[in-house]
């Protein structure tokens, strides 16, 4: 069959990641969070080394615009598994670096738009969301339909995150609508939280601040979400109705399942254990002086683009990288080792 490749796209950087030409026709999408808040050209960067072992089809930086990595035509290298690949159009989407790995709102518009387009050129009048990994692999896909699957079906990782994963559902209804297809209502996510919404707590722990170690007590009875978006997997809560979004009018933080609790929402199947930096696909590495990888060549960019750091993008770590990231972390009151870690790379994808 004859592919063809999203419009929406702005920017193009084909990596070598690749196994060519795909042996079976497209009937699925797979969503992925990057775990880093970054751009569609970092994200080219993270997929230019071969050694990456590592593409995706498409990536949605934090800003909104789309790249594009490996054509449709071909597999890419995303989902851990050789059919669902063969199948699967793999969608990158940037997003915080810790749980449930949110993605801005204009990134998610963003991968909403993307999903129906590559539906509408591909045929497909509905988009199918089936929770349960077996009987969603045994599902045969109508000529009209685009089914979604995801990455922690095929490996140990939590991949897509649970703030994209909570979200399937309601990705396959809305893209549903716009192709003009019969949309079933999404059933409820389990962190789907909205601002504003009654919370019914009995006794939850109430802290201080989204990284306070010790809670100050704790709270029963009837609040309201100050605000939805999750930070460092606790979100912010208020005594009235009236109070909400209000500056100045925060009770204080609850952690994420306690609030998902409170708002009667059903929690989602847990996601297999992994260690931190395994959650989902692009693990960024520590790098320091002595690195050489294409890793280096975008924190370079990175540096020169906010520090207007002056250094070459060779993707080599010596003497004048080391000094512009150490004037880096010093600005941004971050350890000034000259290592570019999670703390200092979380930073630079901000």
């Amino acid at each position: 069959m004859s592919y063809t490749n999203s419009q929406l796209v702005s920017y193009t950087r084909i990596s070598p990641n690749q196994s060519g030409a795909r042996i079976y026709p497209i009937t699925r999408i797979s969503i992925h969070c990057v775990v880093g808040q970054c751009s569609v050209e970092t994200l080219g960067n993270v997929f230019a080394p071969a050694s990456r072992q590592a593409s995706s089809n498409y990536g949605v930086g934090c800003d909104g615009k789309i790249g594009m990595y490996v054509p449709e035509s071909n597999r890419s290298w995303c989902t851990s598994s050789y059919d669902n690949d063969n199948r699967a159009i793999t969608i990158e989407v940037a997003s915080d670096t810790y749980h449930p790995y949110a993605v801005r709102d204009v990134a998610y518009n963003a991968l909403l738009d993307l999903v129906t387009d590559i539906c509408k050129r591909n045929g497909k009048k509905k988009v199918v969301w089936i929770s349960d990994k077996d009987k969603a692999l045994a599902y045969k896909p109508a000529a009209d339909e685009m089914q979604l699957t995801v990455h922690r079906w095929f490996a140990n990782k939590s991949c897509p995150g649970d703030y994209l994963f909570s979200r399937h559902a309601a990705i396959a209804a809305e893209v549903t609508k716009r192709l003009g297809g019969a949309a079933a209502a999404p059933a409820p996510a389990a962190t789907e939280l909205t601002t504003g919404a009654k919370l019914t707590l009995n006794g939850a722990k109430i802290y201080a601040s989204s990284t306070t170690a010790a809670d100050s007590g704790t709270k029963t009875g009837t609040f309201y979400v100050w605000s939805a978006t999750p930070v460092k997997g606790r979100v912010r809560i208020t005594i009235l109705e009236s109070f909400v979004g209000v500056s100045g009018k925060v009770t204080g933080w609850i952690d994420l399942a306690d609030a998902v609790a409170g708002a009667g929402i059903k929690p989602a199947a847990s996601a297999p254990a992994t260690e931190p930096d395994e959650e989902c696909d692009v693990k960024l590495p520590v790098l320091h002086k002595g690195s050489k990888s294409g890793y280096v060549t975008s924190l370079q960019v990175l540096l020169n683009k906010y520090d207007n750091a002056g250094l070459d993008e060779d993707g080599s770590f010596g003497p004048a990288t080391e000094k512009a990231v150490i004037a880096y972390q010093r600005t941004r009151s971050l350890e000034a080792d000259g290592y570019v870690g999670s703390k200092t790379w979380t930073q630079l994808l901000k």
